[in-house]
């Protein structure tokens, strides 16, 4: 059973939040500070963590940049506050997705599927396609045996597209998986990653290319 933390020093948030997930068989542990929270995830297997920003003792901040420091897990951050700048924050320290308050519920529960699903996704450490080699466990990737650099979004576009070769990603599709639900920018950004990596695949004489379908959006292929 997936186990879901629920760090909030809102007893009435923490409790509605609990319900629902409670309601879709999840496990939930509960937490009214950071300091708590920090102590079931030492002690306890945590699948994701949905934490809120202002917490005693240990701020969501906090807490979040001690999660990312002893395990890699899906992280949901729910705030009042509204500003990019906290947001930015949050993502700069490890969030994986970002929710103001007051949200709707039925949202945070589609955003917390969202992210196990990623999560399962990417569960395997090393995935063989063609003449790739991708450890996701140290983002690296290696074509025919040879170490090829990867930024850390152009790594998880191939891998995430890596693990469905012949589907067609659309832009938002991939924006949403990789960059987040709540990405603020220009979704052209896709296009400059798929633009790096058929650079780097081309210039290894690789056998996987990812094509363009037009009016869709992109798909690999495994070549001869």
């Amino acid at each position: 059973m997936v186990t879901i933390l629920v760090a909030d020093d809102d007893k009435n948030i923490r409790e509605l939040i609990s319900v629902v997930l409670k309601n879709e068989n999840f496990n939930i542990k509960k937490a009214s500070n950071g300091q708590q929270a920090i102590d079931i995830i030492e002690n306890e297997k945590i699948d994701l963590a949905i934490v809120d920003i202002m917490m005693p003792i240990k701020d969501g901040y906090t807490l979040t940049k001690e999660i990312r420091e002893c395990c890699d897990i899906p992280i949901l951050m729910v705030t009042a506050k509204r500003e990019s700048y906290d947001k930015l924050k949050g993502f700069e320290l490890g969030i994986d997705d970002y929710m103001v308050k007051p949200f709707d519920v039925l949202e945070l529960l589609a955003r917390v599927k969202a992210m196990l699903r990623r999560c399962k996704m990417f569960s395997s450490d090393i995935l063989n396609i063609g003449d790739l080699e991708l450890n996701h466990s140290e983002y690296s990737l290696k074509i025919k045996g040879e170490n090829v650099n990867l930024a850390s979004k152009e790594f998880q576009v191939l891998f995430k597209m890596s693990n469905f070769p012949g589907k067609i990603f659309t832009r938002n599709e991939l924006i949403e998986n990789i960059w987040g639900i709540d990405y603020m920018g220009d979704n052209r950004t896709v296009d400059v990653h798929i633009k790096r990596l058929r650079e780097k695949l081309q210039k290894s004489r690789s056998n996987i290319s990812i094509n363009t379908v037009r009016g869709l959006g992109y798909k690999l292929e495994v070549g001869k």
